[in-house]
């Protein structure tokens, strides 16, 4: 089914947007950061622990411009969705939202669940 949002809601959704991939990118320097700390605490290699940083980075960067690149209203809901089902944003973020378009992006976080 194909859902619109409203010119209201689609500021609303491009800011939760723009949330959740601030709360990526976040998430992302926590797990770089851990590999660069077990290096200095346990002391890996040096090697070992750039090609762990690298493949990270890079598995990383993949996530994110999957979900984010050609960003385009009409993947606004998925986007979100996914945001939601990833535990990047909560229902709270929702908040503000028309509440159609709220249980547009549950139902379709929850129909990725069930898959």
């Amino acid at each position: 089914m194909n859902f619109e949002f409203s010119k209201a809601d689609k500021k609303l959704v491009r800011q939760i947007i723009e949330t959740g991939l601030q709360r990526e990118f976040a998430n992302g320097l926590v797990k770089m950061g851990k590999i660069i700390k077990d290096w200095e605490l346990k002391g890996t290699s040096s090697q070992d622990a750039y090609y762990k940083l690298f493949k990270a980075l890079k598995n990383f960067d993949k996530h994110i411009a999957r979900r984010y690149d050609k960003l385009t209203g009409s993947q606004y809901k998925l986007i979100v969705a996914s945001q939601l089902y990833d535990e990047v944003i909560g229902e709270d973020d929702l908040n503000g939202l028309s509440d159609e378009a709220k249980s547009e992006i549950i139902s379709t976080s929850q129909i990725f669940r069930e898959l």
